[in-house]
C-alpha cells in the first residue's frame, strides 16, 4: 500500500519528523505502580512515548510489561501513578482514552467459522461506520496486512501469523491514534516475526505503535526508541543510538611486543577507566582491551602512548556493545525471557 492509502485507513496522521524529544507525547506515564497481593507487577514505572514512534517495550519476564499494556488499555487499574494517552487519563478519561487505542493481545483468539473479512467487519459494527465505510475499511485493513487473498477463508485455516496480522487489522479497525500490542512476536516463527515487522514499518509515523517484546532482534530492526524496564520499573529510555551511547564504550588495542609498562602509563591517562589485557595467543600480537571516559580524546592519546613505550603501534578500534550487553547489564544480568533470534 501506499503511503497515502495507509494515512486513509489508519485515518490518524502524526508527522514524526524531527528528533523524538520534540514531538508531541502520545503516552506518558509517572510513577505506575501496581500490586497483586504481595507481589509489585509495577513499582513506579515511568514512560514518555512520542507521536508516532515505533516504540518498543523490552524486558525480561515478570517484569510489568503485560500489566502496563492491560492499565494502558483501561482493562487493569493501577494502584498509584498516573498514565495518560493524547493527553487523556486512561483511569478518569477512560471512554476518551479507549476511543484512541487500539489493542492486540498476544494470542488473539477468534471464531474458527468466521472468514478474515466477517472478523473485521464483525469488530467495524461497534464504531460508527457505514455499512459501505465498513467493507472499505476491512479490505483496505486487509491489503495493508497482506491478507487480501485469505480474506474469504475461515480463521481455523489460518497460520499463527496470519492471526497475528489480523489481530493488528482488526485493533486498527477504529481508526486509533495508539496502537498497543502485547508480545506481537513472540509465539512467530522468523517468516511471522518479519511479516509482523514490515507492518509496524509501514505504519510509523501515520500512528503511535506502542509494543512489549522479548526479541532484541525484533527491537534493533524496527523501533524508533526503546525503554527496558526491569522489577516494574522503567531502568533507561531512548533512542537505539541514546542506549548505546550512554553505555560503556571499550577501544581495542593492538601491539607487538611486551606491554606491561605500557598498561602502567595507560592506567594513568584521565580519558581511560581502565584496561585488560587479552591474550591472543600470539606470541607477537597483543591485544589491550580500554574502557574509556571519552572515546575521542582516548583515540588521540593512545597511538603517542604506544609510540613513546617502544612498542609497534598496530592499531586500535571503537567496540560499542551490543543491545543485549546493555540490557543484561541494566538488569543486573536478569535475562528472564529476553532472546535473540
Amino acid at each position: 500500500m501506499t503511503r497515502e492509502s495507509i494515512e486513509r485507513v489508519v485515518g490518524a496522521v502524526v508527522a514524526p519528523s524531527g528528533p523524538a524529544e520534540t514531538r508531541p507525547t502520545a503516552i506518558s506515564v509517572r510513577g505506575l505502580t501496581k500490586r497483586y497481593g504481595a507481589v509489585t507487577a509495577l513499582n513506579g514505572l515511568d514512560l514518555e512515548v512520542p507521536a508516532g514512534a515505533v516504540f518498543g517495550f523490552l524486558g525480561p519476564n515478570g517484569a510489568g510489561k503485560t500489566t502496563a499494556l492491560s492499565i494502558l488499555a483501561g482493562l487493569s487499574h493501577p494502584d498509584g501513578g498516573e498514565a495518560r494517552i493524547c493527553g487523556h487519563d486512561v483511569v478518569a478519561d477512560g471512554m476518551a482514552v479507549r476511543r484512541r487505542i487500539g489493542f492486540l493481545r498476544q494470542d488473539p483468539r477468534f471464531y474458527t467459522w468466521m472468514t478474515g473479512r466477517e472478523v473485521l467487519q464483525f469488530t467495524g459494527r461497534f464504531f460508527d461506520l457505514t455499512a459501505a465505510e465498513l467493507d472499505r475499511q476491512a479490505d483496505e485493513l486487509l491489503a495493508l496486512v497482506d491478507l487480501s487473498g485469505a480474506a474469504s477463508r475461515t480463521m481455523g485455516t489460518y497460520s499463527g501469523g496470519m492471526r497475528q496480522r489480523l489481530g493488528i487489522a482488526q485493533a486498527l479497525m477504529g481508526q486509533p491514534e495508539v496502537l498497543l500490542l502485547d508480545e506481537p512476536c513472540s509465539s512467530l516463527d522468523p517468516a511471522g516475526r518479519l511479516e509482523v515487522i514490515q507492518i509496524m514499518e509501514r505504519l510509523r509515523g501515520t500512528i503511535t505503535v506502542f509494543y512489549s517484546t522479548h526479541i532484541l532482534q525484533d527491537v534493533e530492526r524496527v523501533a524508533d526508541a526503546v525503554a527496558i524496564t526491569a522489577r516494574g520499573r522503567t531502568v533507561m529510555q531512548g533512542t537505539l543510538r541514546e542506549l548505546l551511547a550512554g553505555s560503556r564504550t571499550t577501544l581495542l588495542v593492538e601491539v607487538e611486543g611486551d606491554p606491561v609498562d605500557l598498561i602502567a602509563v595507560l592506567r594513568r591517562e584521565r580519558s581511560i577507566q581502565s584496561v585488560e589485557w587479552e591474550q591472543t595467543g600470539d606470541t607477537a600480537l597483543q591485544r589491550l582491551r580500554l574502557e574509556v571516559r571519552d572515546l575521542a580524546a582516548a583515540r588521540r592519546a593512545v597511538p603517542p602512548i604506544v609510540v613513546r613505550s617502544g612498542l609497534l603501534f598496530v592499531g586500535c578500534r571503537p567496540e560499542q556493545r551490543s543491545l543485549e550487553e546493555v540490557f543484561l547489564d541494566l538488569t543486573d544480568g536478569d535475562s528472564g525471557d529476553i532472546t535473540r533470534k
